[in-house]
């Protein structure tokens, strides 16, 4: 099981380079996956925090992902 992610307030990226750099950076991504969780905000210390399962990035207008763990 895993959790995919979507960049939050409208962001998107062309490549995988920048996608890492700012889920590193601590950024917002929104949950998208389907369950309670979904909607929510969450960055990589809160995913670290949760022991939630890897994390699925899309980007590039949702065609492309990027795996890391949380």
């Amino acid at each position: 099981m895993h959790l995919t992610v979507t960049p939050a307030y409208g962001r998107d990226y062309k490549n995988q380079r920048d996608t890492l750099a700012d889920w590193h950076a601590g950024k917002d991504f929104v949950v998208a996956s389907v369950g309670r969780d979904m909607g929510r905000y969450i960055n990589n210390a809160d995913a670290a925090g949760s022991g939630c399962p890897p994390v699925m990035i899309r980007y590039n207008a949702l065609r492309s992902i990027v795996a890391v763990k949380s």
